[in-house]
């Protein structure tokens, strides 16, 4: 189970970095750095996005997806907010939060394992109640009416 609240990057890099079988060597070359340097961002709780741009492409993974999924679960858009409409539309508008299937896996074990009610999670995370419901209906084997 993945940790969205508190993440640290360096521990999800090297993670993938295993994962792939990727060497020590090949990883300096790639980013013209020595082994301390890569050790250093292994250990690295954040990242410059530049830097962690370039680990998604070497390793072909959306590192950059941990923290939106960070923000649909624990910063959710307010439907109330009001912004200078000159500053919005200068800026990309996305219509919707997309729950990915960790996000509806992790709601799901929050149920199943009673870390969470169903109350809460409405609550906490603002998910939209119709679309928790169908996910209990949907995904969870395990919940009974």
């Amino acid at each position: 189970m993945k940790n969205f609240k508190e993440i640290h990057i360096g521990n999800y890099i090297k993670q993938r970095a295993l994962n792939c079988d990727m060497e020590i060597p090949r990883l300096c070359k790639s980013f013209k750095c020595s082994e301390e340097d890569i050790y250093r961002m292994f250990k690295a709780k954040t990242m410059d996005s530049g830097v962690l741009l370039q680990w998604s492409k070497l390793l072909n993974y959306d590192f950059f997806r941990l923290y939106t999924q960070h923000l649909i679960l624990y910063a959710p858009l307010s439907r109330n907010v009001s912004v200078n409409k000159k500053v919005a539309d200068s800026l990309p508008s996305f219509k919707k939060s997309i729950y990915t299937k960790e996000i509806i896996d992790f709601i799901i074990e929050l149920i199943n394992t009673n870390e969470k009610t169903i109350n809460e999670i409405l609550n906490e995370y603002k998910i939209p109640k119709t679309t928790l419901y169908k996910w209990i209906s949907k995904y969870n084997q395990h919940q009974k009416n």
